[in-house]
């Protein structure tokens, strides 16, 4: 199935940051070893209210366009494989208000798998 990447939601991936999640190889109980792994990832720092609202997109994988047209994510929330890149905190920000009223902002830093998927045509 292919699902696109919601458009309301493409701020998210506006300054998004590409990086490589390196996964060591991993001995199991049985004495076989899987390999070592590298992904490419999109790492983002976003406002944990806008975090709540991409969280059900969350271990789907969706296309994108634009200037990714080509292009998968995956949001990483729960897969245990990927335990180091779950969602973490990403500090706060404390501002005011042009009525002089204090808040502060409170940040998730999110990573999203990264996959090529661009289809080869015969020609």
């Amino acid at each position: 199935m292919r699902r696109m990447w919601p458009e309301e939601f493409n701020f998210v991936l506006d300054n998004a940051e590409e990086v490589a999640l390196d996964l060591p190889a991993i001995e199991h109980e049985d004495g076989s070893r899987s390999e070592a792994i590298s992904r490419q990832a999109l790492k983002v720092r976003i406002p944990m209210e806008d975090y709540e609202r991409i969280w059900p997109l969350a271990e789907a994988r969706y296309r994108l366009d634009g200037r990714n047209l080509g292009k998968a994510v995956t949001l990483i929330t729960t897969n245990p494989h990927y335990h180091a890149w779950h969602p973490a905190d990403g500090g706060t920000v404390d501002n005011v208000t042009e009525g002089g009223r204090h808040f502060t902002t409170k940040y998730v830093v999110v990573h999203f798998l990264l996959d090529d998927v661009r289809e080869t045509a015969a020609a």
